[in-house]
């Protein structure tokens, strides 16, 4: 087989690799903490170094994103890989130490979400390196903020990384995968912070007087949960305040509407939603407001993504592997904003596992060799 010496050599790294993945997740960094992230980015910086692979970085409030380049100076098209370095896991979560491995799996904070990802896109590309492989650059690009959905800096670190990533002959983006499937479909994302302004009284008087702005929230809620279209629109609403006092009829109440939607039509169609929503008063004397609150497009499935999928599923195919299956899935990323600015894109191409977002998160240890064979295999032969 024409990758057998660039699989065995995954084979051998394996438990290098693993011990590594271990590594990172101790590190914990949940968003929005520069300090951690950056320090997890360094880390990363001081592994390509010593490999004498080009390092960037990407400098933001949030985190910065690093740039790794294996081959800069090859002069075929880049391979581009990505993978997040932020969690959504508070420090502590997991305990001490935050992973634990048992036979089969590894838990902790991010090992699915999206650490796998990044262990998996190093081990490719060691071995790759290893292996001689010298045609064409490889670039990973590790990103800070992708569970706040760069929203904090206004898009500035995905819009870095659109603009790294342009030349990409392919761009692979490393969530978590089903281990059968590759991501070409997924639901944009649009949060809208509803303010309610009411009018406060005495609760004893709430028959004559004052205008309930948690009551007024409540009916708009009602309305907002009737999306729950697995296919279409959904809508959450979640993080709810209002009101001051028990005995108070509450003059103010804000919550958050996150809305899931499959193409830009939609998207527009929520916009003037919410605009109507915001004028439809319930509760005589309320007001309210609803801002959009942050943004990220759909993936919608298109022909150069499909003819990637192609391509990809040709190599495996010559190379003894299983071809991967095209899915949607409901849930964001940044291989979205990688799709609309008309980068060939793949998702979920990490390692398996679980409990994504909960404090059971676990990854099956052997997935990490089998996702960069395959991502090694792609690069070789492509």
């Amino acid at each position: 087989m024409e990758c057998k010496k660039l699989f065995d050599c995954i084979d051998g790294l394996y438990e290098e690799y693993l011990s590594f993945w271990e590594k990172i997740c101790n590190m914990e960094t949940p968003t929005m903490n520069k300090a951690l992230i950056d320090g997890l980015g360094e880390y990363f910086i001081d592994f390509a170094k010593q490999r004498g692979w080009e390092t960037e970085v990407f400098e933001s409030v949030t985190g910065n994103v690093v740039c790794l380049t294996m081959n800069a100076d090859a002069k075929k098209e880049p391979i581009t890989f990505s993978a997040h370095m932020d969690t959504v896991h508070p420090v502590g979560s997991f305990g001490s130490p935050a992973v634990t491995m048992d036979e089969e799996k590894i838990y902790g904070p991010g090992v699915v979400d999206c650490k796998g990802g990044l262990v998996a896109a190093l081990l490719a590309m060691d071995a790759l390196e290893k292996c001689n492989f010298r045609d064409r650059p490889v670039r990973f690009l590790l990103q800070s903020d992708e569970e706040a959905g760069s929203r904090p800096i206004n898009k500035a670190t995905i819009g870095y990384i659109c603009e790294k990533a342009k030349d990409s002959r392919a761009f692979f983006n490393l969530e978590g995968s089903n281990g059968d499937s590759a991501c070409v479909e997924r639901k944009g994302i649009v949060t809208y912070l509803v303010k309610i302004t009411g009018i406060e009284a005495h609760s004893s008087l709430c028959a004559v007087s004052g205008a309930n702005a948690i009551a007024e929230a409540a009916h708009k809620i009602l309305e907002l949960e009737k999306f729950k279209d697995n296919d279409g629109i959904t809508c959450t609403c979640g993080v709810i305040s209002g009101g001051t006092t028990h005995n108070t009829v509450p003059g103010y109440c804000e919550f958050r509407a996150n809305f899931r939607f499959v193409n830009n039509q939609q998207s527009e169609y929520i916009a003037e939603y919410m605009q109507k929503l915001a004028e439809e008063v319930y509760v005589a004397g309320c007001k309210t407001e609803a801002e959009e609150y942050g943004f990220r497009p759909a993936m919608e499935r298109v022909q150069r993504n499909l003819d990637l999928l192609d391509t990809v599923n040709e190599i495996f195919a010559k190379n003894g592997m299983a071809t991967l299956k095209p899915i949607k899935k409901n849930g964001g990323s940044d291989a979205a904003q990688v799709t609309t600015a008309g980068i060939p894109c793949l998702d979920s191409l990490g390692v398996c596992g679980g409990g994504i977002h909960s404090p059971n998160e676990y990854a099956i240890k052997t997935s990490l060799k089998e996702s960069a064979k395959r991502l090694a295999a792609v690069i070789y032969c492509i």
